[in-house]
């Protein structure tokens, strides 16, 4: 390859999110789309300079820079009203454009990127470069012309470019260069084919983007929250619709792999599977707002991958079900910030991690709340997944968090196991499930009496992470929540208190666990990361369940001063650089944002209620 090597190194809320439910991009301040995988989430990129540089794929549109110097960022960025289509704006000397990318919903047509350029004002001289590189950045194109259409092929793998003119094709690079006056408008529109099939048709890229806008809009015409945070909520849902499988149902837990939760560290991991436990959760909060419709899709995604054999539980799974996420390491690619090695595929995959029948169990049971109708299928996996906690939840396992040092009892996963039996005794007294009550009650007890025995931390007035532990754990923070205990017990109250004094230092960001000054943590791994944004949110709905609601509201406020300027979150942040690190946008940060407006609505419309005397 002989394209120049740039040391270009966005932050990772620079970028802004487009997708069309079934893979997504990346698209940058500078105008280039740094991440791409084509033709789903979990297939091989063919723009990866995310992870390494402009010689592993991208595809740039900004005004034209001088030979040599870096192309500009752009001035203005948003999204277009209530949508997934991307706005940015350039001020030049000579004039102002804007650039508008989307990825239509596919209905029957090839997976497509549409980038649509504006003149706004004055005369702005533009350059649009495609270099597209297959299998993560690995693969150099074989690029031609047909019928006036360029053609980018590697192996199974066909990009097909449709532009205004040819462009010229340079270093394994299609570049075009153009001239935009106030009023005109330029497309580009560029598709995916497996490389044995004929050409895919060719976009209309104005009726798309019409399309593209009316689907948003009618979808989050369906939003039933009015809270005050009413933005930051729609921009999350959106979200999460977008990390939504349209053809399965799958919910995927963040579009990338290997975005660092250190700067140079090693905690680099492939986030484009489906965790059952956020999966679940993600659920929980399109529900909570509406959502009934990816309920039902999810139901059936999670009744086909898990069949008749739940006791063989995975914890995640690909978009279509199946079981293999082996993990490897790509060696050509330096990773963001020289952060390495990259990684695609899980090796978690064969993790025990006992919470997962409670999220899953929780979720069933809210679904049949919010009014999603029975399903004998359903009841019979909860009964079996109930099972499954009954012969397993007196194990150690790997816990939450998915750390490589060891089993242990982790406190937060006994307490889900009692969760999936609490919900399931609900369920059964309420007629939804046929099962031996007596005995639910009985395993109900068992395992909360073992939980507060050899968790607790009389002392410290704490549960601890782990039975013996004297570390404290963010997942801790969900005690108010579960229902474990009244969210006004001294015991949960002394939980709440002590894991944000001991891993919140600014009262705010909330780490998972201690991680800092170690050689190697509790995970396996050398290094930190930074504060995982889910867990501040935890923290919120905490301080709100246990009676600091103004508190509460507060700390969610500042929290949303952390998203980027298109309303996004990542993975984690960290204090010390300020910026996001980790995989972006993740599906657990936003539903964190959105269960915690949600439940801050619920309980300020209870607080503002008159007391009726009795």
């Amino acid at each position: 390859m002989t394209t120049p090597l740039t040391s270009r190194r966005p932050r990772i809320e620079d970028y802004a999110l487009i997708g069309d439910m079934q893979t997504a991009a990346l698209v940058g301040l500078d105008g280039s789309i740094d991440w791409l995988c084509l033709p789903r989430f979990d297939s091989a990129a063919a723009f990866a300079s995310l992870l390494g540089t402009d010689e592993h794929g991208f595809w740039r549109i900004a005004p034209a820079a001088p030979t040599g110097a870096p192309a500009a960022r752009a001035a203005r960025r948003r999204y277009r009203g209530e949508t997934l289509i991307v706005e940015s704006e350039w001020d030049t000397a000579s004039g102002t454009v804007r650039l508008m990318d989307f990825m239509p919903p596919r209905e029957g047509h090839a997976p497509q990127v549409i980038r649509i350029v504006e003149g706004v004002t004055g005369t702005v001289e533009m350059t649009s470069t495609l270099s597209p590189r297959f299998g993560y950045g690995q693969r150099l194109p074989w690029i031609f012309d047909e019928s006036g259409r360029t053609a980018a092929v590697s192996g199974p793998d066909a990009l097909w470019l449709d532009a205004p003119a040819p462009g010229a094709d340079k270093d394994g690079a299609v570049q075009h260069r153009f001239t935009l006056t106030a009023g005109a408008r330029v497309a580009f529109a560029l598709s995916w084919q497996p490389s044995h099939a004929p050409a895919p048709e060719v976009p209309d890229a104005d009726a798309a983007l019409a399309h593209t806008s009316a689907f948003w809009q009618e979808w989050v015409g369906q939003l039933v929250y009015d809270g005050p945070y009413r933005e930051a909520v729609v921009r999350s849902l959106i979200t999460l619709k977008a990390l939504t499988h349209a053809t399965t149902g799958a919910i995927v837990a963040a579009p990338t792999t290997s975005l660092p939760e250190e700067l140079g560290g090693v905690r680099n991991w492939d986030y484009r599977y489906v965790w059952l436990r956020d999966a679940a959760v993600t659920l929980s909060a399109l529900l909570r707002t509406g959502y009934r419709d990816e309920a039902v899709a999810w139901r059936r995604w999670l009744l086909r991958t898990l069949g008749g054999d739940p006791h063989n539980l995975q914890i995640m799974y690909r978009l279509d079900g199946r079981r293999d996420i082996p993990e490897r390491e790509l060696p050509w690619l330096p990773g963001y910030a020289s952060s390495s090695p990259v990684r695609v595929g899980n090796g978690a995959v064969d993790q025990l991690q006992l919470d997962v029948p409670g999220e899953v169990i929780e979720t069933l049971a809210l679904a049949h709340e919010y009014g999603v109708a029975r399903c004998e299928s359903t009841e019979s996996l909860i009964l079996k997944l109930v099972d499954y906690v009954r012969i397993n939840w007196r194990q150690p396992d790997d816990g939450i968090w998915e750390v490589r040092g060891g089993r242990r009892h982790f406190t937060h996963s006994k307490i889900m196991c009692w969760v999936a039996v609490d919900r399931a005794v609900h369920l059964t007294d309420q007629g939804v499930l046929d099962a031996d009550l007596h005995e639910l009650v009985r395993l109900r007890e068992e395992i909360h009496a073992e939980v507060c025995e050899r968790a607790y931390d009389p002392v410290r007035n704490t549960f601890t992470q782990s039975y013996g532990s004297t570390e404290l754990d963010a997942a801790l923070l969900l005690l108010p929540h579960t229902g474990f205990l009244p969210a006004d017990d001294p015991r949960v109250v002394g939980t709440v208190d002590a894991v944000r004094r001991e891993l919140a230092p600014d009262g705010v960001l909330v780490h998972r666990y201690p991680t800092a000054g170690r050689d190697v943590g509790m995970d396996g791994l050398p290094g930190g990361e930074g504060a995982f944004l889910l867990c501040s949110f935890w923290l919120v709905d905490a301080l709100a369940l246990t009676g600091r609601l103004t508190e509460a509201e507060q700390l969610f406020e500042k929290l949303l001063t952390l998203r980027s300027d298109t309303g996004l979150l990542a993975e984690e942040y960290d204090p010390h650089t300020k910026g996001q690190v980790g995989n972006f946008p993740q599906a657990f940060s936003m539903l964190g944002l959105v269960n915690s407006a949600a439940r801050l609505q619920e309980l300020r419309k209870a607080a503002s209620r008159p007391v009726v005397a009795a």
